[in-house]
């Protein structure tokens, strides 16, 4: 006795199947063109103190490799940043103006506290964990 299978159910099993097949592939294809960089960095910045009449800002790069600091107030203003580790060893130091941009790199890895200075006032600290 033969067994009649409803078009309808071959259709449905065959659409299935080829559409598992195309995501497997597709999975395939797109893992092995993904490059991956091991050991990204991530960097990630505490601000413990603000100030309303300056605006300070640090914030990493997208590749989380360099970290960005500005700063903007009074014009004519100058802007301190210091870096130190949980030590209290001063590893990083740099200055701006106001409106301006500077990038501190070759960061070790490891924790650490910042203070921004203006006119030998501290006007933003805080902690900057690097991983």
């Amino acid at each position: 006795m033969k067994t009649i299978v409803p078009l309808k159910g071959i259709l449905i099993a065959l659409l299935t199947l080829a559409v598992v097949l195309l995501l497997s592939f597709s999975l395939f294809a797109a893992n092995s063109n993904r490059v991956t960089t091991p050991n990204r960095d991530t960097i990630e910045i505490i601000k413990a103190q603000t100030n309303k009449k300056y605006r300070v800002r640090m914030y990493p790069n997208a590749q989380h490799t360099v970290i960005f600091f500005s700063a903007s107030g009074q014009n004519g203003k100058v802007y301190q940043l210091y870096l130190f580790d949980l030590d209290g060893k001063l590893t990083k130091q740099t200055h701006i103006r106001n409106k301006e941009t500077t990038v501190l790199t070759n960061i070790v890895k490891g924790n650490y506290t910042f203070e921004v200075f203006s006119d030998d006032e501290r006007i933003e600290n805080g902690v900057v964990t690097i991983k």
